[in-house]
């Protein structure tokens, strides 16, 4: 399974819900990095510095990161939803669905209704 870092805007259930589905997860306050105002970039950096790919809800700068730079352990940027169980799931089979996550930038939206 794949390992992460959820940084401090990710919702915590979803991060539970991944660690049940086998996925390693490390957040940003277990990591002691939680409320210090931490630049974007150097938040990519220490999740690809742990060789974790970077949770986040924070689609539009780490996708601009990701464009500046593709040289990173891999972004999953999420739409917020209310159903976790859910989210987690899709993060899920996103993660399934790629062999390796080293450069790529992926999105993982709520369905449409």
């Amino acid at each position: 399974m794949a390992s992460l870092y959820a940084n401090e805007n990710f919702p915590l259930q979803v991060v539970l819900a991944l660690r049940t589905l086998g996925h390693d997860v490390l957040t940003s306050l277990e990591a002691g990095n939680a409320n210090r105002a931490i630049p974007d970039d150097e938040v990519l950096r220490f999740a690809g510095e742990n060789q974790r790919a970077l949770l986040t809800i924070n689609k539009r700068d780490f996708v601009c990161l990701h464009k500046q730079e593709s040289h990173h352990a891999g972004i999953i940027v999420c739409t917020q939803a209310p159903d976790v169980e859910g989210q987690a799931e899709r993060i899920h089979q996103t993660l399934l669905a790629h062999s390796t996550l080293a450069g790529r930038l992926m999105r993982v939206n709520r369905p449409q209704r």
